[in-house]
């Protein structure tokens, strides 16, 4: 194979560079040895146990494993762990409040039965979140815009979009 680097068959590859990161999830100081490649998505559930981001395209196409960081929706498919550092990373599990009190937006969407299988559930709500703290009182437009980096298979679209309406103010 032309301009194929030179490798004996009996070499190892080379393993990828690691790194100590310091993360604070969910207001929790972590320090956990990653990979420089590793995503967040992955260190999140392999490293810290914390299952709420699911792993779904992998590609920053479906939003199920949206998490917030520094209150900014992002897709941690796509952000390398060591990026988060220093930064603060809120997962689904990081929510609600210590006395398991549920966050507006969990309530609205369990009152809006906003939610069907529950695998993009936590993208979902998470990703409503940061619009609200962005814009208390979104249009229906701005809400299915910022809804829209996050699929549901199940079909439950019109009711996420009642609960962002309930949650924006806006009559039913």
């Amino acid at each position: 194979m032309p301009n194929a680097p030179s490798q004996s068959p009996d070499a190892a590859p080379t393993a990828a560079p690691h790194r100590t990161v310091h993360l604070t999830v969910n207001g929790i100081a972590h320090e956990i040895e990653v990979e420089t490649r590793r995503t967040l998505l992955d260190a999140l559930r392999a490293d810290l146990h914390l299952t709420g981001a699911k792993p779904g395209c992998g590609m920053g196409d479906c939003g199920a494993c949206t998490v917030l960081i520094e209150g900014e929706a992002v897709y941690s498919c796509l952000t390398l762990a060591v990026a988060c550092e220093g930064r603060a990373i809120t997962t689904i599990e990081g929510l609600s409040s210590s006395d398991g009190e549920l966050d507006p937006v969990q309530s609205a969407f369990i009152a809006h039965d906003a939610l069907q299988c529950g695998f993009c559930t936590p993208g979902q709500v998470l990703a409503m979140k940061a619009l609200l703290a962005r814009n208390p009182h979104p249009s229906d437009d701005e809400i299915a815009r910022a809804m829209s980096g996050n699929l549901c298979r199940c079909g439950a679209y019109p009711k996420i979009l009642a609960a962002g309406r309930a949650l924006a103010g806006h009559p039913s």
